[in-house]
């Protein structure tokens, strides 16, 4: 029990879980559709990054506490850079990928009644959508630690 016990009183990773949270929830009012949806509280891509959000969070934490010059900041700083980049590279290509499939899709079936599930098309993010989920997390960990 002692191992939960510590992960539970983990200051560092229960505010950079809460970074995370507070993204996903802030994603309900920030659709396209300019309305609240409570679905998107469960989806990957939209405004802003949940994964910056994360990550930025978990390094300035341990920036914080570890200080910016050590190895513990370089390691998790790196690895932030890692998932932001493919949050707002590669995820969004496969989003892209996912549009013109299901646009082809259209076009082939001219409307007719075929049971096809589209593709997931919000999986990645806007470079703007990472930097706001990476400031958010910056914030949330200056202000929690």
């Amino acid at each position: 029990m002692n191992f939960f016990s510590e992960i539970f009183s983990n200051k560092v990773l229960g505010i950079s879980i809460f970074a995370c949270f507070l993204a996903q929830f802030i994603k309900i009012f920030t659709g396209k559709d300019k309305r609240i949806d409570l679905a998107r509280i469960f989806t990957s891509g939209g405004m802003p990054s949940s994964h910056s959000s994360f990550v930025t969070s978990l390094a300035t934490l341990v920036g914080l506490e570890r200080g910016f010059k050590s190895t513990d900041f370089a390691i998790v700083f790196v690895f932030a850079v890692i998932i932001m980049y493919d949050a707002s590279g590669v995820r969004r290509a496969v989003g892209k990928q996912a549009a013109i499939l299901n646009q082809i899709v259209d076009d082939v079936h001219h409307g007719k009644h075929i049971k096809q599930d589209k593709l997931k098309e919000l999986i990645g993010h806007t470079p703007v959508e990472v930097w706001m989920g990476a400031l958010l997390g910056i914030v949330v960990a200056l202000i929690m630690a």
